[in-house]
């Protein structure tokens, strides 16, 4: 049938109706993958606003460190474990159509002496690269996935990390971001100082199996690790901080949110109730009380603990509180969140533009700017 539209209109109709079928470009989606010593775990996301929204989400226990400790290797059977995991990891970013993501290995892929080994067969097998990341970049994507849960009213925040393999903590200067107009800046809080201890939730409990005569074997696995942590000099300024109250703490590990799911008395684990709940440090440690009381079979019928973590949790009560006797908190923030959040807010960042001075080369088109890289994490 011929077009209607008179010929004199033709152009300008066109126009209108290429103007009005333009349709917005479809959301980038980003995906960030952290394969620890104990978990694998994914998130895929888009953009939202200063944040993201979640599409699409991956955990599972793989015990990559099993026996590491004793043997300094990778077993077989972790890495097959592993490998797994990654494939339906590789599937996901498949079907959601990511379009840009990191994937990063810790403790477990750092120490053991087949680790760059490992990587280079998930690679081969899921097509998925792994950057085998620093012990400080480690801590600095913690903080940056907490950013929202530090108290800009206090001076200083400590954030811990208690991993399978490795314990990150990171101390924040609260007052100096303060100064710099604090989360309204747009800025990163400056990181005072950071340590990271080989001492983790898989790696201690290995050590330490346990006994009967469970208040003597938690409060060993407790010395064990005090001894272990050493407070770097750049942090050693905010112990009169935390001493006089003016810190508070942030846990972005499992072992926290477990603490928080035994406090809250939890039927099932819920995200939203324990993201961003403040307890007082008592309640923490009452918690922590409270699963030391019960044996293995107990632990694993609590709720928000199961069966994966029962075995793991009072190694990682013993690390918590062993930070917190010698960094006091009248209050903890806890966060299911970490790494992941912090990798997929540095893939959504927007590349700053620079402006080009106005010189011969350029005259014909001042207004234009050069992008700047993406920068790294």
């Amino acid at each position: 049938m011929a077009d209607p539209t008179p010929r004199s209109s033709a152009g300008n109709g066109s126009a209108r109706r290429r103007k009005g079928a333009r349709r917005r470009a479809p959301a980038s989606v980003f995906g960030a993958i952290d394969l620890g010593t104990n978990n694998c775990r994914m998130l895929i996301a888009q953009r939202s606003g200063d944040g993201f929204h979640v599409v699409d989400a991956f955990s599972r226990v793989v015990r990559l460190g099993e026996g590491l400790n004793a043997t300094g290797m990778l077993s077989q059977n972790s890495m097959d474990r592993g490998v797994e995991a990654l494939k339906v990891c590789a599937e996901k970013l498949a079907r959601r159509n990511v379009t840009k993501h990191r994937a990063i290995a810790t403790q477990a892929c750092r120490s053991a002496e087949n680790g760059e080994e490992f990587l280079h067969r998930v690679r081969e097998e899921t097509g998925i690269g792994f950057d085998l990341i620093s012990p400080e970049e480690e801590a600095r994507l913690a903080v940056h996935g907490c950013i929202d849960l530090l108290d800009v009213e206090k001076d200083a925040a400590l954030v811990i990390d208690i991993g399978g393999g490795s314990t990150e903590l990171s101390w924040v200067d609260l007052a100096e971001w303060r100064k710099r107009g604090g989360p309204q800046s747009g800025g990163r809080p400056p990181m005072k100082s950071w340590s990271s201890t080989p001492v983790g939730v898989v790696t201690l409990s290995e050590r330490f199996p346990e006994r009967e005569d469970r208040l003597a074997w938690y409060n060993e696995m407790k010395a064990y690790t005090a001894r272990l942590m050493k407070t770097p000099r750049g942090a050693r300024s905010l112990r009169t901080t935390f001493r006089e109250g003016r810190g508070h703490l942030v846990g972005t590990s499992g072992t926290v949110t477990s603490i928080a799911g035994v406090h809250l008395r939890l039927p099932r684990y819920e995200r939203s109730m324990v993201d961003g709940l403040w307890m007082s440090g008592q309640e923490a440690l009452d918690a922590c009380t409270h699963l030391l009381e019960l044996d293995l079979e107990g632990r694993s019928q609590q709720p928000t603990i199961g069966a994966d973590r029962a075995e793991l949790v009072l190694a990682g009560c013993a690390i918590y509180e062993a930070i917190a006797e010698v960094w006091p908190a009248e209050q903890l923030r806890v966060g299911d969140r970490g790494l992941r959040e912090g990798m997929l807010l540095n893939l959504m960042r927007k590349p700053k533009r620079r402006k080009r001075k106005r010189n011969r080369s350029n005259q014909a088109d001042p207004g234009k700017a050069n992008p700047a890289k993406e920068p790294t994490t």
